[in-house]
């Protein structure tokens, strides 16, 4: 198969949805050797903040001088963004190879009566077995629904678990509690291993101190009370903070709003626990470059000056709450417009009714997704906050008459999926 070829197998994959449970990745992998088992993997799970985490810990890593690899999903705007080594996406032509190999040994085991694995099972295998081809000295391993039963946790050991912010989401597949989906993602802590975990509820953390304690496994929690954020705008944000005994001033990373500080705390933890117990060398001049240099595309992110063009995946409560606090820290007193597309399976009313306020005027549009909430209905909803709300089916119309409608001086936010605000971030780069 070439790329494109490749690409329409797996996406052929998604007829099989979504299922939970791995058998399927233990019999695909062991067909190719168990490539997971060779890999040295820090894996993350949580509702919001994985993949910036993901990419801190990467990035500082790569600053250090060694090999990484960093796995996430879903992509914004090309598919291999999802697998990728020292920044460097998949090439195409290894797609295409692997999945190839892939498919051969899909067909050898539903043959034997195995079911045809998901999308997701497809992609994940693709990574384990291209890291281990790439002899990466450490993978960041993105989980993608859950934990428990997600198909990155057929890995058997991890350097370490790390549990980012737990918020309700998926309730429809993880539970409809905090402690509930806390579960679930704290499937991934490994027995006698560490996990590090993100100060949040206590229903959270309760639940997930008792797995560390049923797995004999170390709980180690990260506080965000010593920070002393010193300088915080739409182009970086420059902290103090104290992290496990040691002291840092004037840190500085790219990445907007008060949860990516966090985010970058909950990071450095990650990598100081990998210098104190695995024997990483990481100096303070690697961890300043690499935290400098962290990029992750679509959260909270500027695209466009005059007029300021804002997009992020906010689509949970959580989201919500962090884009409302930035925009309520960066633009008070601007003229803010809001682009906007849903999915149909998240939290619309919730989203919305934290942020519709702010908005002087909407515009809706529908994602290119099956799961989508369509324009009309989305509009019908929004109408109870914002009198102003236009509706332009297709997403590049929506743009062009956002921007052609805004004047320079305004704010723009694209928000509510990542699906949708990777097409706006390509048609407004490629303006």
């Amino acid at each position: 198969m070439n790329y494109q070829e490749s690409l329409k197998y797996i996406e052929e994959t998604h007829k099989f949805g979504i299922r939970l449970g791995l058998d399927n990745m233990t019999k695909l992998l062991e067909l190719l050797g168990n490539p997971q088992d060779k890999l040295k993997i820090i894996h993350v799970a949580g509702t919001n903040g994985k993949g910036s985490t993901c990419s801190f810990i990467t990035s500082i890593l790569k600053e250090s001088g060694y090999k990484v690899g960093l796995y996430t999903s879903p992509f914004l705007e090309t598919f291999t963004e999802r697998i990728r080594v020292n920044g460097e996406n998949i090439p195409k032509e290894d797609v295409a190879r692997i999945v190839t190999l892939i498919r051969e040994k899909i067909e050898q085991m539903v043959s034997e009566g195995y079911s045809y694995p998901t999308e997701f099972e497809i992609v994940t295998t693709m990574a384990f077995y291209y890291y281990c081809e790439q002899n990466v000295d450490f993978v960041a391993l993105e989980v993608g629904l859950g934990g428990r039963y997600d198909a990155t946790n057929i890995i058997k050991k991890s350097e370490v678990s790390v549990i980012c912010s737990i918020s309700l989401d998926h309730v429809n597949i993880l539970g409809d509690t905090i402690a509930k989906i806390a579960y679930e993602k704290g499937g991934i802590i490994k027995k006698e291993g560490t996990a590090i975990v993100y100060d949040q509820s206590n229903e959270a953390k309760d639940v997930i101190k008792k797995i560390c304690k049923d797995k004999n496994a170390n709980y180690i929690e990260v506080k965000f009370d010593d920070i002393d954020i010193k300088k915080s705008d739409i182009y970086s944000q420059i902290y103090d903070a104290s992290i496990m005994g040691d002291k840092y001033e004037n840190l500085e990373i790219k990445l907007i709003g008060d949860h990516q500080v966090n985010n970058s705390i909950l990071a450095l933890s990650v990598i100081k626990y990998l210098v104190d117990t695995k024997g990483l060398e990481i100096s303070e001049e690697n961890i300043r470059k690499g935290l400098i240099n962290t990029k992750w595309p679509g959260r909270i992110e500027k695209i466009k000056e005059r007029p300021i063009f804002i997009i992020d995946g906010a689509h949970n409560e959580d989201g919500a709450k962090s884009l409302a606090k930035a925009i309520d820290k960066n633009f008070k007193g601007k003229n803010l417009t809001m682009l906007i597309g849903m999915l149909e399976d998240k939290d619309i009313d919730g989203v919305l009714e934290i942020l519709m306020p702010r908005f002087d005027k909407v515009i809706v549009t529908t994602p290119d997704n099956p799961r989508a909430i369509s324009s009309e209905l989305l509009k019908e909803k929004i109408s109870k906050y914002v009198a102003n709300v236009v509706e332009k089916k297709e997403i590049e119309d929506a743009v062009n008459y956002t921007l052609e409608n805004s004047n320079k001086d305004d704010v723009i936010i694209s928000a509510g999926s990542l699906y949708m605000i990777g097409a706006v971030r390509t048609i407004v780069n490629n303006k």
